[in-house]
């Protein structure tokens, strides 16, 4: 796993769809370009609406991180 400096860190875990990506988009807009989110989520819908939704927006899905109960999503923005 690499390490990111994170500048925002989203914990969605218990909130389903579309709830995560809701939150991922209300950080985005508040964050820098070039800065690195996290969303954490624990909702099976968020596997496939975060992808598609950050590759609409033009920014970086740098990487899916699956731990035991959640997946962290490493998000660059680029605009």
């Amino acid at each position: 796993m690499t390490e990111y400096e994170i500048a925002i860190e989203i914990d969605a875990r218990g909130s389903y769809c579309p709830g995560p990506l809701v939150e991922l988009i209300k950080m985005v807009r508040q964050a820098e370009v070039d800065e690195h989110l996290a969303l954490l989520s624990s909702d099976e819908g968020t596997r496939t609406d975060v992808p598609a939704w950050i590759k609409k927006a033009n920014h970086e899905l740098v990487e899916i991180i699956n731990l035991e109960d959640h997946d962290k999503y490493i998000v660059k923005k680029l605009h």
